[in-house]
């Protein structure tokens, strides 16, 4: 079993700290279905899905961003509702940003912005829950993942893009209010389909994923060696067990090996390489360097890559705060398109900027002396910034009300969203996957492709 130990603590709004750590071993990758994997994709191609070569990078901002001061302004509302600063004109008439975002001025051609998704739910665990799975039945009081996340079901269904790749990865961490892998995890789909978390920070200079450095005292042969004993442990069971099955696994076998010896995966994470110029466009700190790394990734061939952007939690302090994060999103999000675009990738890689939720419309008093004003929970209202993988850019989907309170118009939820991402992979959004002990699941809950994207 090879680990890899990725403690550290975050603190929300509720006061509490988690730690957790993630394994990933050979027994794990041998349990991937192909049979499942061959299936979905019949499935997907007989409902006039095209076979794509696709991927995807969400941006997660944990806690929950302000809509109304970073891609839904209401420059006309109240003092109190549309927040601290102006908005901003971009290269395409009628779309607005926040001041803080004059590099995403410049790109708004390569984006669309969604602004009527909603889950009404204005509890964190619940809210993220809505956002990574689609699904509902958790809350602040009953925490635990009651489904799988989408980069999971993504994982299973398709694989990596590239043998050997790892399918679903999370830099630097999978994190959903403290929890890791928490609601980005495989749940009920197996532990194999939770994300590889890379640890660390990419930012550092001697940042590196220990996991895939072959260790000082093993060589390639003593690997072959082991592989050579995996394969004669399996003879006997091979005789006496369907031939079909075991194909299956020596398949997932052969890549978890794979993904252990071979430099070009090793190398995909290794972002020392990249053009010190072009790192410091993407922005010389850990979201900016995170999001690069993310690039190589799917570069590389892996499917579905989280990012994660912690502290949005603002309910006091919120001008401070965005004064740190809005410059490195900005710059992170900008020179992402802008990278993908260059090196023609962008409509392979569906780019998305969301958190679990909005933040209230009405700017709060601090709450009562802790610190300067800010926002409070709010799932009535959020917006998400999607690009590439086929969306069409210059793109405003849907309205909320002058508040920003409540959409108004193409009212959207989570599991719309999800059918969304399911389209762009190639993947029939009504297909089913079958838990651990055989019961079949739809992978969307009656979720619709959001098109208006992609015409």
């Amino acid at each position: 079993m090879f680990r890899v130990d990725a403690c550290g603590a975050s603190r929300y709004c509720d006061g509490l700290e988690r730690r957790s750590f993630i394994q990933l071993g050979l027994a794990g990758m041998a349990t991937a279905g192909m049979p499942d994997l061959l299936k979905a994709k019949a499935i997907s191609e007989a409902s006039g899905n095209d076979k794509k070569n696709t991927s995807i990078i969400l941006l997660w901002l944990d806690g929950g961003p302000s809509h109304l001061d970073t891609y839904d302004m209401k420059p006309e509302a109240p003092a109190e509702y549309r927040g601290i600063w102006n908005p901003i004109k971009t290269n395409v008439p009628g779309i607005d940003v926040t001041e803080f975002f004059p590099r995403h001025a410049k790109v708004a051609d390569k984006f669309s912005i969604i602004r009527s998704i909603h889950h009404d739910q204005g509890d964190h665990f619940a809210g993220g829950h809505y956002m990574l799975t689609g699904r509902g039945g958790v809350s602040g009081g009953n925490k635990p993942i009651k489904f799988p996340s989408i980069g999971s079901i993504a994982s299973k269904l398709l694989g990596a893009r590239r043998s050997a790749m790892i399918p679903y990865v999370s830099v630097p961490v999978a994190s959903s209010i403290g929890l890791r892998p928490g609601y980005f995890a495989g749940h009920f789909l197996g532990a194999v389909h939770d994300p590889f978390q890379t640890s660390g920070d990419p930012n550092k200079d001697d940042f590196s994923v220990g996991k895939f450095a072959v260790p000082n005292e093993m060589t390639i042969e003593q690997l072959d060696d082991r592989q050579h004993l995996l394969t004669s442990f399996d003879q006997y069971r091979r005789a006496v067990e369907t031939p079909r099955v075991y194909d299956s696994m020596d398949r997932f076998k052969r890549e978890a090996y794979d993904m252990i010896a071979r430099p070009a995966v090793r190398e995909a994470f290794q972002i020392s390489n990249e053009d010190a110029k072009l790192r410091e466009k993407y922005g010389r700190h850990t979201w900016g360097q995170s999001t690069l790394l993310a690039r190589r990734l799917v570069e590389a061939g892996a499917l579905f890559v989280t990012v994660h952007f912690g502290g949005w939690d603002n309910h006091w302090n919120l001008e401070g705060s965005y004064k740190n994060y809005l410059p490195k999103v900005d710059a992170a999000v900008s020179s992402l398109l802008e990278d993908l675009d260059s090196r023609g990738l962008l409509d392979q890689v569906l780019v998305l900027v969301a958190g679990e939720f909005g933040r209230t419309p009405k700017m709060n008093n601090g709450h009562n002396g802790k610190g300067t004003p800010g926002r409070d929970h709010w799932g009535r209202a959020l917006s998400v910034l999607a690009a590439g993988g086929g969306v069409q850019g210059g793109r405003v989907v849907g309205a909320t009300n002058a508040r920003g309170e409540h959409p108004v118009e193409n009212l959207l939820r989570p599991t719309d969203l999800h059918a969304t991402m399911l389209h762009v992979l190639g993947l029939d959004p009504n297909l089913q996957i079958q838990d651990l002990g055989g019961r079949p699941h739809y992978a969307t809950d009656h979720g619709r492709v959001i098109h208006e994207l992609f015409v």
